[in-house]
């Protein structure tokens, strides 16, 4: 049974959140982290709650609320998320307070709100939605694994109008510990030069992207999610990814575009580099890692892009490695890896 995208809204560090034109106005950024662009959270959360949410949970429930808008639709069906790191800003702050006050009289709560699934609770409050409600964190995967669970509910007919989000916050604490351990690059850059400084490390970021996943085709929907397939530390990933396509009566000639989650890493891009001499040689390239920066659930804004550009029948200059045909994408292959072991295949196709 086919899936497909009813609606998206993300929030990054572009300006993708609303109605705004796909990936034209691009802003520049020059360091080793990218923050995002914060809409104005009055419109969807009361201003009372506000000052009581951590970043990531502002971003999660203006990004699902968003997504529901522009969809139509008042009350999903089912509500996951999944997240690496979850509420990082809360948890750090439980901790801090560990430590001064010696573990006695702790306020509790940066500790209820450090949880996982905060954020796909919250937004279940918020709309007094009783359905099915999950978070997943499987590390690299945890986003794919969120769509995992929302395919199957559709296809047993568990539940319709589902909500899918990849949600993740970079604070100073996590900057700081993962630059140290080598994630990210230790001189300032350019994100729109990312790849043309080949070093060790890349940028760090953040954000927030929900889906709202069907059962049912329609013209509105903005592309069908073919296949979703993840790999754990693949033997031999040429090989994995014709089996993908084969298992989707597809080849890869049949493949318009090939999105990857290439990020300016030397070690980390070997392995997209050496699928575009063999496997992808023929194939149009582009990348999106530079927009948004590098987290365990940066895939999300990847099929963000994916959609966008099945939707819209454009790629954009900014995401194009190489020369794309000026036919619209039918097929688009979203192909990410994180830390060279959280390997993932999403196939997404025009309606």
């Amino acid at each position: 049974m086919k899936a497909y995208i009813r609606s998206s809204a993300c929030i990054s560090a572009q300006n993708t959140f609303g109605k705004q034109p796909f990936l034209q106005d691009i802003v520049e950024y020059t360091g080793t982290r990218l923050g995002t662009i914060e809409p104005d959270y009055k419109q969807y959360i009361d201003p009372k709650q506000i000052r009581r949410m951590s970043h990531v949970i502002k971003m999660g429930v203006a990004a699902a609320k968003e997504c529901l808008a522009m969809g139509n639709t008042q009350m999903p069906g089912a509500i996951i998320t999944g997240t690496a790191f979850g509420c990082m800003e809360d948890t750090i702050t439980f901790l801090t307070r560990i430590v001064e006050g010696r573990e006695e009289l702790l306020p509790p709560t940066a500790f209820i709100q450090s949880t996982h699934n905060t954020v796909a609770a919250q937004i279940a409050l918020m709309l007094k939605c009783h359905s099915y409600n999950n978070t997943f964190v499987h590390k690299g995967m945890s986003f794919e694994s969120a769509l995992f669970d929302a395919v199957m509910l559709l296809k047993e007919q568990e539940a319709d109008n589902i909500l899918v989000g990849g949600t993740e916050e970079m604070v100073d604490t996590s900057f700081t510990v993962l630059t140290r351990l080598g994630l990210y690059k230790r001189f300032p850059v350019s994100n729109l030069s990312l790849f043309e400084t080949e070093s060790k490390g890349t940028i760090g970021g953040e954000g927030a992207a929900f889906f709202l996943l069907t059962d049912k085709p329609s013209t509105d929907n903005l592309a069908e999610l073919t296949a979703v397939k993840t790999l754990y530390n693949p033997e031999n990933l040429e090989a994995s990814i014709k089996v993908f396509l084969k298992d989707n009566s597809i080849d890869i000639a049949d493949i318009d575009l090939v999105i990857t989650g290439k990020n300016g890493d030397t070690t980390n891009d070997k392995i997209y580099k050496s699928l575009e001499q063999s496997l992808f040689k023929n194939t149009a390239i582009a990348n999106y890692k530079h927009l948004c920066g590098e987290y365990p659930t940066s895939s999300s804004f990847g099929l963000w892009v994916a959609a966008n550009v099945i939707k819209t029948g454009e790629v954009p200059a900014v995401i194009a490695q190489n020369k794309v045909n000026n036919k619209a994408p039918k097929k688009v292959l979203l192909y990410n890896h994180y830390q060279s072991k959280y390997h993932s295949l999403m196939l997404v196709s025009s309606i």
